[in-house]
This record gives C-alpha cells, structure tokens and sequence, in this order.
C-alpha cells in the first residue's frame, strides 16, 4: 500500500531547469528521511541529495552541488529536487525513496521506499 510517485521528468536542452515533484502515501512520511538517486544506462545507481526528516538538513552529491536543491513539504507527503543549469551527464531515470530511521543515508540499500523512476533528458 506505501507508494512514491514521482513526476516532473522530461526531456530539456543543457541549460534549462527541470522540478521533480516525489508524492507518497500510505505511512506518514514526515518523520521519515529522504533522498533522490539516479541511474543512467550501463551505470550503477548514485546518490544525488537527501534530506532530513524535519527540512532542516541536507546533502548534495558533489555533481549537483550548486545546482540542485532539495526539499519537502511535510504537510503534502512531498519531496521536490529542483534542478538547474542541466548537463547532459544529468540524463538518468531519478528516483525518490524514504527511510525508517533517525538520519539520512547515502546507501541506497538503506532505504526502505522508493518510486518507479521519472526520466530525464538534457539534450546538447
């Protein structure tokens, strides 16, 4: 029954911006920490952000770092990454996931919840 939806995907030119939106439902998230990870063809998944369960702090994959921004609105069980300045080395599908505990992890193995994948392309 817990679900993550993502949505926001799409394909852009390098240079633009693109806003991920992660829904969930089922559990109450909002004590929950979450992050968004990555994967392109032929490439392992990677940590792209997370966040704490209160908003209050967050990490960055040093790829994205400057140019993307997570948050989230407890109150909506939303997660958003806004990403700005795109490179074509952005183009992945990008997942959402949560997990039961008291801090963010880089792992993804550590986390309990995730969505399908939203794709995005950043063309030359």
């Amino acid at each position: 029954q817990a679900q993550l939806v993502e949505s926001g995907g799409g394909l852009v030119q390098a240079g633009g911006s693109l806003r991920l939106s992660c829904a969930a439902s089922g559990p109450t998230f909002s004590t929950y920490p979450m992050g968004w990870f990555r994967q392109a063809p032929e490439k392992e998944r990677e940590f792209v952000a997370v966040i704490s369960w209160g908003g209050h702090r967050t990490d960055y994959a040093d790829s994205v770092k400057g140019r993307f921004t997570i948050s989230r609105d407890n109150a909506k069980n939303t997660m958003y990454l806004q990403m700005n300045s795109l490179k074509p080395e952005d183009t992945a599908v990008y997942y959402c996931a949560a997990r039961r505990g008291d801090s963010y992890s880089y792992s993804a193995r550590s986390y309990d919840y995730w969505g399908q994948g939203t794709q995005v392309t950043v063309s030359s």
